[in-house]
């Protein structure tokens, strides 16, 4: 661990606790309201990680930018919302598009209509917004599996006791990859979901038909997909389970259960996810599968917030802010058939302070137990994160 970037997080931290107490820190000039009523806001999120490895001649120590997002919204009550926001620390599109309430066009409730680029609603974790993650990284499936973003259309219905989500994706991804169609679906019951006591039972699914392309060189590529996932540290390209490139796919189908459930201070969260690759010139067919669960009890008595089928940061009711202790087990089976992808299990401890309602850190422990192809590896990772967002 670098000790002088872990005390001047926790300086920097202290100073702006003490900071909120003499002034609202969480009242930023980031919003203008025009005269017709139109809200346009900044929208953004940076993220400063550290990580310390052991136990691992492949996973390095690092420290850098994890993210740094921004972008803007605009909003009309009722009627319409959009966003654009870009990563630039990926160099990345994140979110594009114009949401319209139905009731706004038609008069009456029939859901919103999303146009542009935005998240498949296939896994939980995933749909989550990265500001929010309740761990500084994604759940070992959502890292093998998560299709992440495309452009096309969905719509979301939501009542008392229920909601859906469906979608049709017909374009690339906003970087130019990802040729093909999705059609993806998320539908939970929700019997109670009131600030405090919340129940999600959810079920998603997707078809997504990948399409060949021919480069600039007039080569063409037929259509491939690899499952594989980082050991939970998003600064390190090294991947523990991967299937490597399967050739000649025809469809990938993804199914997903979810479950949440919050009482006060205490929840709990978990999923399962399966992926099938079909492929043509007579391959064999490919399945993996994985889930994860976790628990967490905020110490300051606030509770998780949920809304519109989704979890948020918690907002402190107390002048040093709140604080979350949680523990996560995640599992992943990439091995089937001649398929030698390996299998991964990891168990994460984790601890996070909310300052403010703009202001985080976060700190895990992985202990991480893998085998590929015979070899096992076991390597111990400590994270810190520092967050700003709003």
């Amino acid at each position: 661990m670098k000790p002088i970037c872990a005390i001047a997080l926790c300086t920097l931290g202290m100073s702006l606790t003490v900071g909120a107490q003499a002034a609202d820190i969480n009242n930023w000039p980031i919003k203008y309201t025009t005269s017709d009523g139109t809200e346009w806001s900044l929208y953004g999120n940076y993220q400063y990680d550290i990580t310390d490895v052991r136990h691992s001649n492949a996973i390095e120590d690092s420290s850098t930018n994890r993210r740094k997002e921004l972008g803007f919204t605009a909003r009309k009550k009722d009627a319409w919302d959009a966003l654009v926001y870009f990563d630039f620390q990926s160099k990345l599109w994140l979110d594009v598009f114009w949401r319209v309430d139905s009731k706004w066009l038609f008069g009456e409730d029939y859901g919103k209509f999303r146009f542009g680029y935005s998240k498949l609603p296939v896994g939980f974790e995933g749909v989550t917004s990265a500001r929010a993650d309740s761990f500084a990284e994604l759940a070992l499936p959502l890292g093998a599996f998560y299709e992440t973003r495309r452009t096309g259309i969905d719509w979301a219905f939501e009542r008392p006791h229920y909601l859906v989500n469906v979608g049709y994706y017909f374009g690339q991804d906003l970087q130019g990859d990802n040729d093909g169609q999705t059609v993806a679906a998320r539908a939970a019951w929700t019997p109670f979901k009131s600030e405090g006591d919340v129940l999600h039972l959810g079920a998603s699914a997707s078809f997504e038909h990948p399409q060949s392309t021919t480069d600039g060189k007039d080569v063409y590529h037929a259509p491939a997909a690899r499952w594989r996932a980082r050991p939970e540290d998003g600064l390190t390209n090294v991947r523990l389970v991967d299937t490597g490139s399967l050739s000649h796919v025809d469809s990938n189908r993804r199914l997903g259960l979810e479950g949440l459930w919050i009482r006060g201070p205490l929840s709990v969260q978990g999923e399962y996810l399966q992926a099938h690759t079909t492929r043509s010139e007579g391959l064999p067919s490919y399945t993996a599968d994985g889930y994860y669960v976790f628990g967490s009890y905020v110490l300051t008595g606030e509770s998780r917030p949920y809304t519109a089928g989704n979890v948020n940061n918690l907002k402190p009711r107390n002048p040093w802010g709140a604080v979350e202790l949680l523990v996560r087990y995640s599992s992943l089976d990439l091995d089937h058939g001649t398929v030698h992808g390996g299998r991964e299990r990891d168990l994460t401890f984790g601890a996070n302070w909310y300052l403010t309602q703009h202001f985080k850190f976060q700190a895990n422990y992985v202990q991480v137990h893998a085998t590929r192809l015979g070899k096992r590896q076991d390597p111990d990772i400590m994270e810190l994160r520092a967050q700003v967002y709003f």
